[in-house]
């Protein structure tokens, strides 16, 4: 095996003569400068793993030699040792991308802990993260057997999110492979959980936050005190929030991380309604049957969540200055963010940002989406890289500059189908992958929920005979004709309306601005 190479660049290189043999008693080689030019000499000949800088040289300074080398190789970790403790220096260092930062005098065991975080990183971290996850392997695999709540529900499920994303981050792909399957019994789980539970909850006084209660439960508690901003990011998933939460956190700091469940179906028409009217999908049909369309009805489902929400804060007794704002594309986005000021007068501005959801649905319907997002990592990866360069960070940034309170949240999340399920319906019956409303529904049993009394689960009946099911795991309904057409198109898609944990417990977040 090569040995790794050290370039150590000091004018006083004779005195670390100690530390050099002790790197070499570790098999590192170690080539010795004494000045930023012949540093820069050396590397225009010969290929080193790192460079130790001394910060305090005659002729060119260590900050003049580092910008030099990182135009040789930006890539290269140069770790700056210097007797300052002068904080500009400190900054002009790390601002130049340094790997680390040492103040004289240095010991050898400093030196070490310096090259094995710099070049031995992953491996380290790999083999740390591969041990602890098969520790937290079997007590993952205990609470699945015992978890009994709601609650234990989201800690289990925040968990496996946690792992999944620790694990993608390390070339392990058979570890990945067991969380993999971890999430499918845990799915299996939550399915026959929620089965036997979901009817309680409208009634049950120790029941989750849900959908048509999240707005009175704990929104409407936060926006008495303090002007604010409510973002609904449609079809946001936990593990997507979490990948771009580092951005949020540059402006805001978060206050409050609650976690609520989707109503059944996890689709915006039925969660996102019930959201800002504060009602059930039947209550909803019942007291405004001019603004409520069942599923297959002509027209928008979603085109009166301005007029539920009057009406909800009006039955609320929130005499709020607000105002209701629908981005669904980067025209719309673009607009609201260029003229965002104008909301600053507003007790409460709320923002359905619609891109997350159509990223989703596009996949199902473009080839390059399909390519971008084949995998839940890259899916993820896809959502950070657009929310980066998105008008709802500039948005956010705005909302910060004017001190407004920051609340994000989201209607349902998504999970990538992967197995079909047979399913016979009527014509009339709807067409979402993920449940089905209609009459004279056949299925297999052990796939869905089934809901032959729509009313017992608070839906409206489109006749007096339908029903709903709803798929399970990660399942999709498929009809037998054309079947295998039908697969193939679908599987590994993004899909939502079903009972899965990742499209019912989703992401409540109160932030501060900094």
């Amino acid at each position: 095996m090569n040995k790794i190479k050290i370039l150590w660049v000091d004018d006083e290189i004779d005195l670390l003569k100690p530390h050099i043999i002790f790197l070499e008693t570790k098999n590192y080689e170690v080539i010795t400068c004494i000045s930023g030019q012949e540093a820069l000499e050396e590397l225009a000949k010969t290929r080193v793993d790192i460079v130790f800088l001394d910060e305090n040289m005659p002729g060119i300074s260590g900050l003049e030699t580092l910008s030099e080398i990182k135009v040789i190789d930006s890539s290269l970790p140069v770790v700056m040792i210097t007797k300052s403790e002068e904080e500009f220096i400190m900054e002009e260092a790390i601002g130049s991308k340094i790997a680390d930062y040492l103040i004289k005098p240095v010991n050898p065991n400093q030196i070490l802990l310096s090259l094995k975080k710099n070049l031995d990183h992953s491996r380290l971290v790999s083999e740390k993260t591969t041990s602890n996850y098969q520790q937290e392997f079997r007590k993952i695999a205990m609470d699945l057997s015992m978890v009994n709540s709601y609650q234990e529900w989201v800690d289990l499920y925040k968990k496996l999110i946690y792992w999944e994303l620790q694990l993608e981050e390390i070339e392990d792909s058979g570890m990945f492979e067991i969380l993999e399957s971890q999430k499918t019994e845990a799915n299996q789980q939550f399915g026959k959980f929620v089965d036997r539970n979901y009817a309680d909850w409208f009634t049950d006084a120790d029941a989750p936050v849900m959908s048509h209660t999240l707005f009175k439960e704990w929104i409407a508690p936060e926006i008495k005190d303090q002007k604010t901003l409510l973002i609904v990011v449609d079809n946001l998933r936990y593990d997507q929030w979490y990948a771009f939460e580092d951005s949020v956190n540059s402006f805001y700091k978060k206050k409050k991380e609650n976690s609520y469940y989707s109503i059944l179906p996890t689709a915006t028409q039925y969660a996102r309604n019930a959201i800002f009217s504060g009602l059930t999908p039947l209550d909803m049909e019942k007291k405004y049957p001019d603004w409520w369309k069942n599923d297959t009805e002509e027209g928008g489902k979603n085109l009166f969540e301005d007029k539920f929400l009057e009406e909800q804060l009006k039955r609320l007794g929130l005499n709020l200055k607000w105002e209701y704002h629908k981005i669904s594309s980067l025209k719309q986005g673009k607009h609201l963010s260029q003229n965002f000021k104008a909301q600053k007068d507003n007790d409460l501005t709320v923002i359905v940002y619609n891109f997350v959801d159509m990223l989703s649905h596009s996949k199902t319907e473009m080839e390059v989406i399909k390519e971008l997002a084949s995998n839940d990592k890259s899916y993820r990866s896809l959502t950070t890289s657009w929310f980066k360069n998105s008008p709802m960070l500039e948005i956010i940034q705005q909302a910060q500059s004017l001190g407004m309170k920051l609340i994000i949240t989201t209607d349902h999340g998504t999970i990538n189908v992967k197995s079909p399920s047979k399913v016979v319906g009527d014509r009339d019956t709807s067409l979402n992958l993920r449940y089905k409303t209609g009459r004279s529904l056949t299925y297999e049993k052990n796939d869905v929920l089934a809901a032959k009394d729509p009313k017992s689960i608070y839906l409206p009946s489109i006749n007096m005979s339908s029903s709903y099911i709803f798929a399970k795991n990660d399942l999709f309904f498929a009809y037998p004709n054309n079947y295998n057409h039908y697969v193939s198109y679908y599987r590994n898609t993004y899909q939502h309306g079903g009972i899965s944990l990742e499209e019912m417990i989703i992401p409540f977040i109160v932030l501060e601005p900094k």
